[in-house]
């Protein structure tokens, strides 16, 4: 699992918080990330049990010292249980800027 997030990428999503009792049944389910969307979870108070299916199955355990990383297309899902409270950041690559038009 990796520990930070690569560099160049920006947050641009964010979900409300979340606990055992209103953590969407999506996220317990097997999910990935889109193509090019790295995913930050966020524990605020507690310990998250999460999963992650790729490249080779893992538990990990995230706290609020150890935050999960979820590369882009990567299998994994949520295994929470009372007393957790966490959320999710999205990021992904600034867009180029356009480049300004050439003049002879």
């Amino acid at each position: 699992m990796r520990s930070d997030l690569p560099g160049g990428l920006r947050p641009y999503k964010r979900t409300p918080i979340f606990d055992a009792a209103t953590v969407p049944a999506a996220l317990r389910a097997q999910h990935s990330t889109r193509a090019g969307v790295w995913a930050r979870v966020v524990v605020l108070e507690g310990s998250l049990p999460f999963r992650f299916l790729e490249p080779d199955e893992e538990l990990v355990v995230l706290t609020p010292e150890r935050p999960g990383i979820v590369a882009p297309t990567q299998r994994h899902q949520a295994e929470p249980g009372p007393g957790v409270r966490f959320y999710v950041e999205f990021h992904r690559a600034e867009p180029p800027l356009p480049s300004a038009p050439q003049t002879a």
